[in-house]
């Protein structure tokens, strides 16, 4: 039998998919990981959110006041080597405060939005899969929610919950999820009439189950970016209801609080604006530029993340 590569002819394409057998076939996530790390963007967004969470977590043993700690010999100094990032008129440490305020954001956020995810999800689907009254009720729940407004019941009950976070990033929580559960919803309508889905039914499967095993596996990338934007999305609401007096109250701080009382003197003291409004814009910025990275590389179609 002649061999085509001894006289320089190029292989048939089954002979040629042979020769590559024995490469380690890429699962579907490291697929994912390598488009995602083609993006610049994406990388330099990770990089910058890897440090904000960094800074939240070690910051605090790298301050040399408490946050609610007062020295009356510095009240409203500018930066210095005792004060890093300053103090406020009544002589709290601002580096101090933006390290508290950080976490305080970031807990807020991480909370509401996997909050958030995981009931839109659940729901949406359910009332995809089950038709009928449940569909029904779910509907007519969401559009009600829809023509709400939302932000303005979210700063009463904050307000009466003396700044409690726990009590805000529930009250988020409840109000935030039902625009997502309108988008899973649609889709989910297709992915019902899949053949796996199909099969499962007849199988005797229960349909809860079928919901959890087989239809929202299937919208995991749409979670997942919907995770993401739900961080920037409950920061920055948490951020209004602060500036405005209706969010985290002290002693409690976040950047919203932060930035709301920087703003009052950013004439006479910017730092304390310009210091939680820089650690703000930074946590936003990246995790936009993540979503944008997750959604090119979870995307089939997209051609941002390059070819794999």
């Amino acid at each position: 039998m002649v061999d085509p590569l001894e006289h320089g002819e190029n292989p048939p394409p089954a002979e040629n998919e042979l020769r590559k057998a024995g490469r380690k076939r890429m699962s579907k996530w490291e697929l994912y990981a390598r488009r995602f790390s083609r993006n610049r963007g994406a990388l330099i967004g990770l990089g910058i959110f890897v440090l904000l969470v960094l800074f939240a977590v070690i910051g605090p043993a790298f301050q040399q006041w408490d946050h609610i700690e007062l020295d009356f010999l510095a009240l409203s100094d500018p930066p210095s080597a005792e004060h890093w990032f300053g103090t406020n008129n009544a002589g709290n440490d601002l580096y101090a405060m933006v390290v508290v305020g950080l976490q305080r954001s970031l807990m807020i956020a991480i909370t509401v939005a996997v909050g958030t995810t995981v009931l839109s999800a659940v729901i949406g689907a359910a009332a995809a899969y089950f038709r009928g009254w449940v569909e029904r009720i779910t509907l007519l729940v969401i559009h009600f929610l829809m023509v709400m407004p939302t932000f303005l019941i979210l700063s009463m009950i904050s307000n009466e919950a003396g700044g409690d976070w726990r009590i805000i990033s529930l009250v988020m929580i409840l109000v935030g999820w039902f625009f997502s559960a309108r988008v899973i919803w649609t889709l989910s309508l297709s992915i019902r009439e899949r053949e796996y889905v199909q099969a499962a039914r007849y199988m005797g499967v229960r349909g809860f189950t079928i919901v959890l095993r087989h239809m929202l596996p299937n919208i995991g990338s749409l979670l997942v970016i919907n995770f993401t934007l739900g961080v920037v999305s409950a920061v920055l609401t948490e951020t209004g209801l602060s500036f405005i007096g209706f969010g985290v109250k002290l002693p409690d701080v976040s950047l919203g609080s932060l930035i709301g009382i920087g703003a009052n003197s950013i004439s006479s003291a910017p730092w304390l604006f310009y210091f939680p409004a820089g650690a703000l814009t930074l946590l936003t910025v990246s995790m936009a530029l993540i979503a944008d990275g997750l959604r090119d590389a979870l995307d089939p179609t997209s051609a941002a993340g390059g070819r794999a």
